[in-house]
C-alpha cells in the first residue's frame, strides 16, 4: 500500500468504528470513547516522543500519568484551610529544607575538587537533612491527616480552574523526570526500563499512603470541571430550547401531551450528558492538535533529526561530538511532560483522583501497545494507535459476548458451557491485545502508520 494513502485510510476506517458504535449502542457511548482515545493518544505521543525519536525505553509510563493527574488535585481542590493552620506550616519547612539541601550539594559538587571532601559533605548534608526534615515532617502529617479524615485529612489545593493543571501536570512530570533521568539515562536501555518502571511504584506508593498529600486510597472525589454540568444544563433555558428546537419533528409526532412530556425530559437528560461529553472531546482535541504541532515541527527540525541519528547509533553520533546523555534527558523530560498533560486531563475527565487505579497493564504496557501498532517515530501513527488501542481494549469486551453467544447459539440457553464463556468473554480483552500485537508485528512491523524520514 501507497506510503501516504496509510494515515487517511487507517482514520477513515477508525471513524467508521466509532460511528458505529454511536448507531449501534449510543452516541454517548461513542462520545465517551472518544474523549478516552484522545487522552490515550497523547500518552502514546509522549511515549513516541522518548522511544520513536530517542530509543527510551521508558517502562514508568504509569507514575507520570499519577503525577499529572495528582496535579489536577493540587491546583482545582480548595485549600483545607484547618490542616493548613495545623501542619501546612511543617510541610513547608521541610519541602525548604530538601531544596536547600539539593542546591547545596549542587554547588559543593562543582566546585569541590577532592573527591573525598564532596563525598563528606554531601553524605552529612544529606543526613542533617533527613533529620531535620523528619522533625517537622512527621508531626505535621499526624496534625494534618487528624483534621476530619472521613472528608479531608490533607492540605487540599490551590482552588483554581482544572484546566491550570493541564499545564502544571506536564511542568510537575518533567521536573520529576529530569531528576529521574539524571539517575536513571547514564544506564543501558534494559536497566533503563527497570529503573523507571520500579520509580513509576515509588511514585504510586507515595500517592497510596500520603494521605497528606491526596488523601492516598481514600481518593478524592467532586473535582471541578471545565465543561458545564449535566445538572445546570437541564435547568436552562436555552439548552432546553435548543433540545426541542433540534428535536421538534419527533416531539410534534407524540399526540399525548404526558408522553410528550416525558420524552422531552427524558431527551433534555440524554442530551445534557451527549453536550458535556462534546465539550470534553473539543478540549481535548485542541490540545492534541497543539501538542502534535509543536511534535511535528520537533520532529522535523534539525534537533529530531539529530535524535533520530542518536537513536539508530549512539556511537557514531558521540564520535561527532553529540552529548548523548543530554540529549536523552531533554527526550525525556519532553516525553514526560506530554505525559503528564494526559494525566491530568483523564483526572479531568473522571472527576476525581483514584491511585489505586494506576496499574501497570492499563498505564504502561497498554499505551507501548499503542505506539507499536500505531507506528514508532511517526505521530500521526501513534495518535491512531492510540484511538484503535484504546477502542478494542473497551469494546472488546462487548465484541466477545457477542462472538460468544454467536458461537453458542444452538446450545441451552442455560447450559454449563455456554454460561462459562459468557463469564469468561470478557478476560479476552487480554487475548485480543496480545492478538492485535502479534499480527502487527507479522504482518506491519513498522506499524500500521509507519515512520517516514524526509530528504534535504
Amino acid at each position: 500500500m501507497n506510503q501516504k494513502l496509510r494515515a487517511p485510510i487507517a482514520f477513515l476506517f477508525m471513524g467508521l468504528l466509532l460511528l458505529s458504535v454511536g448507531a449501534g449502542q449510543s452516541w454517548s457511548v461513542s462520545l465517551g470513547i472518544i474523549n478516552l482515545c484522545l487522552i490515550s493518544a497523547i500518552m502514546s505521543l509522549g511515549v513516541n516522543i522518548q522511544w520513536g525519536y530517542a530509543g527510551l525505553f521508558n517502562a514508568g509510563i504509569m507514575g507520570f500519568v499519577a503525577i499529572g493527574g495528582v496535579s489536577a488535585v493540587l491546583i482545582s481542590h480548595e485549600p483545607v484551610s484547618e490542616a493548613w493552620a495545623s501542619g501546612g506550616f511543617g510541610i513547608l519547612i521541610s519541602l525548604s529544607f530538601i531544596i536547600a539541601a539539593y542546591c547545596l550539594i549542587l554547588l559543593i559538587r562543582k566546585n569541590l575538587n577532592s573527591i573525598f571532601l564532596r563525598k563528606f559533605f554531601v553524605l552529612l548534608i544529606s543526613l542533617l537533612t533527613l533529620f531535620i526534615v523528619l522533625y517537622f515532617y512527621r508531626p505535621a502529617v499526624s496534625s494534618i491527616e487528624s483534621i476530619n479524615p472521613a472528608k479531608t485529612g490533607f492540605l487540599g489545593g490551590l482552588g483554581l480552574p482544572i484546566i491550570y493543571s493541564w499545564l502544571v501536570g506536564g511542568l510537575i512530570a518533567g521536573v520529576i523526570a529530569y531528576f529521574i533521568g539524571k539517575i536513571t539515562l547514564g544506564l543501558r536501555s534494559d536497566y533503563l526500563a527497570i529503573a523507571t518502571l520500579g520509580i513509576s511504584e515509588i511514585v504510586i506508593a507515595i500517592l497510596k499512603h500520603e494521605d497528606w498529600l491526596s488523601r492516598g486510597v481514600k481518593n478524592v472525589t467532586g473535582l471541578s470541571r471545565p465543561v458545564p454540568y449535566e445538572v445546570d444544563l437541564q435547568q436552562a433555558d436555552w439548552f432546553v430550547d435548543l433540545v426541542i428546537w433540534i428535536n421538534s419533528g419527533k416531539i410534534s409526532s407524540i399526540l399525548d401531551s404526558s408522553d410528550q412530556t416525558i420524552f422531552i425530559n427524558q431527551l433534555i437528560i440524554d442530551s445534557s450528558g451527549i453536550f458535556v461529553k462534546f465539550c470534553y472531546a473539543g478540549l481535548f482535541t485542541i490540545v492534541l492538535l497543539i501538542i502534535l504541532a509543536f511534535s511535528n515541527r520537533a520532529l522535523n527540525s534539525p534537533w529530531g533529526r539529530m535524535m533520530r541519528a542518536i537513536r539508530d547509533n549512539e556511537d557514531a553520533a558521540s564520535a561527532i561530538g553529540k552529548n548523548i546523555v543530554k540529549q536523552h534527558l531533554q527526550v525525556f523530560i519532553i516525553g514526560s511532560a506530554v505525559v503528564g498533560i494526559a494525566g491530568a486531563m483523564l483526572t479531568t475527565l473522571d472527576g476525581q483522583f483514584t491511585p489505586g487505579s494506576y496499574q501497570p497493564l492499563r498505564f504502561t504496557f497498554i499505551v507501548w501497545i499503542m505506539v507499536i501498532v500505531g507506528g514508532s517515530g511517526n505521530n500521526l501513527g501513534s495518535i491512531f494507535g492510540g484511538f484503535f488501542v484504546w477502542f478494542m481494549w473497551i469494546e472488546a469486551e462487548p465484541l466477545s459476548i457477542f462472538i460468544v453467544q454467536f458461537l453458542t447459539n444452538g446450545l441451552d440457553y442455560d447450559n454449563v458451557i455456554r454460561l462459562h464463556l459468557i463469564k469468561s468473554a470478557p478476560h479476552l480483552r487480554l487475548f485480543l491485545m496480545g492478538l492485535i500485537l502479534l499480527l502487527t508485528m507479522r504482518f506491519m512491523p513498522q506499524g500500521v502508520i509507519p515512520e517516514t524520514i524526509k530528504r534535504k
